[in-house]
């Protein structure tokens, strides 16, 4: 399995990993400010993509009338059970679903919503295509990508730490994917092309990522993630020492409990 591959596959403890540690440590935050974003707009049916375990589900389901239909996709199919085992505070659709080749008929919905999944999109272009198609004209596409890693110090914390064990070839999937998706004019530049003529809207959104012990980001970063994809490509035995390596490097920079590290992130707004 290639890195690239190995990438966009959550799966086995990944999607518990994930939710029990990551979830409310970085993803809650944002995921109340970007369904905010829309909530104020005259709704029908609602597309989110790249779901994960439904952290802006449950906030979509909280706060948008129960006339409004929810419809939230992800291409893994382990997250989404996550999800559904959660569940929401009222019906939603669930479906997987590849954001590059939605199964929806064309204008279907009055907005597109996605948190932090963009930077996981192979063709960037193309996803955002499929979101401009299922958009009936005057919708909305809503999303947020982290900023560079630099300004999200858990996540740079971790990958740095990693580099001591594997000096000669060190996991950067954090840095790569999660983190490499941040130049505005990028984003601007795969919105036109896929279709977008509207100039799209650029908010900066910092926060606090907050956990009682390093256990929580150490555990969540290296083993909630498709990062522990990377390091056991690497070799599998070395999962507990990275952990444990992360770990010290968040304690030795944070703290021992009651650690806080900033939080960085672009919301992108654009109507059809």
């Amino acid at each position: 399995m290639s890195s690239t591959e190995g990438d966009i596959i959550f799966m086995g403890s990944i999607p518990k990993l994930y939710e029990s540690y990551l979830v409310p440590m970085i993803f809650a935050p944002y995921a109340a400010d970007l369904a905010s974003r829309i909530s104020g707009r005259p709704l029908s049916r609602v597309l989110e993509i790249a779901a994960g375990t439904g952290v802006v589900t449950r906030e979509l389901a909280r706060i948008l009338p129960a006339s409004v239909a929810i419809v939230a996709t992800d291409l893994n199919e382990a997250m989404l059970e996550h999800a559904r085992e959660i569940g929401t505070s009222r019906p939603v659709e669930w479906r997987q679903a590849d954001a590059m080749n939605l199964p929806f008929p064309d204008g279907m919905f009055d907005a597109v919503i996605c948190q932090f999944g963009a930077m996981f999109f192979p063709d960037k272009a193309k996803a955002f295509s499929e979101a401009h198609r299922v958009l009936r004209s005057g919708g909305i596409f809503v999303f947020n990508v982290w900023d560079r890693i630099e300004e999200n110090q858990f996540a740079d914390t971790v990958t740095t730490a990693l580099e001591k064990l594997f000096p000669d070839d060190p996991p950067r999937f954090h840095a790569r994917v999660p983190h490499g998706y941040y130049a505005r004019s990028i984003i601007e530049q795969d919105l036109a092309a896929g279709g977008f003529t509207a100039p799209p809207d650029f908010t900066t959104l910092t926060a606090r990522s907050q956990a009682r012990t390093p256990v929580i980001p150490a555990m969540g970063y290296c083993q909630g993630t498709p990062l522990r994809n990377e390091i056991e490509e690497r070799d599998p035995s070395l999962l507990g020492d990275a952990t444990v390596l992360a770990l010290n490097a968040i304690r030795e920079r944070f703290g021992t409990t009651n650690i806080s590290g900033k939080l960085q992130a672009h919301i992108v707004t654009v109507e059809k």
